[in-house]
Order: structure tokens, then C-alpha cells, then sequence
């Protein structure tokens, strides 16, 4: 294989691009959930923010009557589980390059990590702030 045959397959485009319209909404949502799925099955974290998310999001509907308060309160929750998700993401694609160990790995998965713990401050930061106010 030549040098200008692997060029031009790293930049091709994937087999799975092209769909536009409803079927790409349609395959987006599929996809979406089947990433819910694996999140909720394959990582702990996320299992027990979503635990979190289900007892706090209700708790800002009770404790808190203005609805901005409430937005932020929820907003935050809700960054938590993304930020879970695209940390879980570049741990499943660090592992599926290579399970050895490497120094950009571990920093890959330390910077998702710090990622995480920030969401979850600020959480912490928001709520006490609202409640205290």
C-alpha cells in the first residue's frame, strides 16, 4: 500500500455521513439512545449521576420558586451528565486505541476526569449559592 492510498483513506469521509432530513434526525435519536444505554450500562459514574439527576432535579422544582434559580439548578445537573458522557466518550476511544499505557492516554483520561470533577463543583457552587441567597 503506498503512501498516497492511506492519505487518501484517513481523509475520507465515513460510510455512515450522507443522510440528511428526517431519516438523519430519525438515526440521531436512535443513536442517542443507544449511547444512553451503553453509558448507563458499561459506566458507574454515570449511573450514579443519573441517580443524583433523579433526586436534586425534583429538589430544585421544591426548593426554589423563582424560575430562573431553577434553570440554573437543573442546567447544572444536566452539564454533569454531558460532561460524564463526552468524558466516558474519549475513555471508551483512548481504550479502544490501545489499553496499554501511555503518558497521552492517561493525560486524555486525567483532563475528562478534571472535566467531571469541575461540573460537579460547579454544581455544588450554584446550589449553594441559590439556597443560601
Amino acid at each position: 500500500m503506498d503512501n498516497l492510498d492511506t492519505n487518501s483513506r484517513l481523509h475520507q469521509e465515513s460510510p455512515f455521513k450522507g443522510k440528511t432530513g428526517l431519516r438523519r434526525l430519525i438515526n440521531a435519536v436512535g443513536y442517542s439512545i443507544e449511547g444512553f444505554k451503553a453509558a448507563y450500562r458499561h459506566e458507574d459514574a454515570f449511573r450514579q449521576e443519573v441517580f443524583l439527576a433523579i433526586f436534586l432535579i425534583p429538589l430544585a422544582f421544591y426548593l426554589e420558586h423563582q424560575p430562573i434559580h431553577r434553570v440554573l439548578m437543573v442546567g447544572s445537573i444536566l452539564l454533569v451528565l454531558i460532561v460524564e458522557l463526552l468524558n466516558s466518550a474519549v475513555e471508551a476511544v483512548v481504550d479502544r486505541v490501545s489499553i496499554e499505557r501511555h503518558e497521552l492516554a492517561k493525560r486524555a483520561k486525567d483532563i475528562g476526569s478534571a472535566a467531571v470533577f469541575i461540573a460537579l463543583l460547579n454544581v455544588v457552587v450554584i446550589w449553594t449559592l441559590l439556597i443560601a441567597a
